[in-house]
């Protein structure tokens, strides 16, 4: 009785409907080609390929995905045409006309299935119409596709925006540092102190050269004539000279305004200067690095075979539905006779 009820629904009554399938696969920009040993060994855990590959699947089968397209499709007029029988099509007699019950009839038109061996996913669309099948199963590449860029936009977004981040902080830094040292140049009239000094010594270098010049041409002088008026002219000389070499070598070490002081203050703001530099060129290579790194990793859905329009409706399988009812009942039939035997034998002893 349930076989011969099957094959007059099947027969008679259930309504065909068309298949659209289409092929395509998730991967990065640098992701390779497995090796032999690779595909062997990817029963033992996922790879990123079939990770990815399975968040759009759920993507494609969630309720977000079916929000998505409800302003471009009649999702609900497209599963309920005029004609369809009422097992096959949405809502059936138990069914609601609710979102959720959409959702969960959805299910029964749309399958996504993943090959392990090759990486490539199969999206699998029912409908009553060729036309819907192929426009249904488009959406739905469409949508995952979307979200393929959102994840593109959000992993790309973090990396980046911490490396835009540091490298601004790192101008400014530097920047901070450039006005500090303008200002102390401003303030001291000089560009380096390295180079104040180093005039200063070659000046102290002279002095000391003419002292003890003008010491020789002295005591020459003394010793061939000592009342000569030469020698009161010689010491004045002498003196101009020493004060001079105090007065150089009190510029350069020995009071507050001394270029020691002013030297100490410029070599602190140069090191520091130095550090930020190198900071920023850090900065700018870990942004760049980022970016490079942001299109090596992005992820890519391309269709392998775009959705088909069938010119032949495969759905559903009669033979094939019989069949399972048939074996299934004789099953039941042959399992309840044993128990009902085997109760009945009980009873006689």
């Amino acid at each position: 009785m349930p076989t011969l009820l099957t094959a007059i629904y099947y027969l008679a009554f259930a309504t065909p409907r068309y298949v659209s399938e289409a092929r395509f696969i998730v991967r990065a920009a640098s992701q390779e080609q497995p090796s032999a040993l690779g595909v062997a060994l990817q029963g033992v855990g996922l790879s990123a390929s079939a990770t990815d590959s399975f968040a759009v699947h759920e993507y494609i089968r969630s309720r977000d995905a079916l929000a998505a397209l409800e302003p471009k499709i009649d999702v609900a007029k497209m599963l309920a045409p005029a004609g369809a029988d009422l097992m096959s099509r949405h809502p059936r007699p138990w069914e609601g006309e609710t979102k959720e019950s959409l959702y969960k009839g959805l299910q029964r038109f749309v399958t996504v299935g993943y090959e392990t061996s090759t990486g490539i996913s199969t999206l699998r669309v029912e409908s009553f119409r060729a036309q819907d099948s192929q426009k249904l199963a488009a959406a739905l590449l469409d949508s995952g596709e979307e979200l393929v860029n959102k994840l593109n936009e959000r992993s790309s977004a973090s990396a980046v925006i911490d490396a835009e981040r540091t490298k601004l902080e790192a101008e400014t830094r530097l920047r901070d540092i450039q006005v500090r040292l303008t200002a102390f140049r401003n303030r001291e009239g000089m560009v380096d102190p390295t180079l104040s000094a180093t005039e200063n010594s070659a000046l102290i270098g002279e002095l000391l050269s003419g002292i003890a010049t003008l010491e020789a041409e002295r005591s020459q002088l003394a010793a061939q004539a000592p009342n000569s008026p030469q020698l009161p002219i010689l010491d004045g000389r002498l003196a101009a000279f020493r004060r001079q070499l105090a007065e150089e070598r009190a510029k350069i070490a020995g009071g507050a305004g001394s270029l020691a002081t002013k030297f100490s203050e410029y070599e602190t703001l140069a090191a520091e200067r130095t550090l930020a530099e190198r900071a920023m060129a850090a900065a700018s290579t870990a942004l760049d690095t980022a970016r490079v790194d942001a299109r090596r990793q992005k992820l890519y859905l391309e269709r392998i075979v775009s959705p088909s329009v069938a010119d032949k409706a495969t759905e559903p399988n009669r033979l094939r539905a019989i069949l399972i009812v048939l074996i299934s009942t004789l099953l039941i039939y042959g399992i309840g006779w044993l128990v009902w035997a085997g109760l009945r034998e009980h009873r006689q002893l």
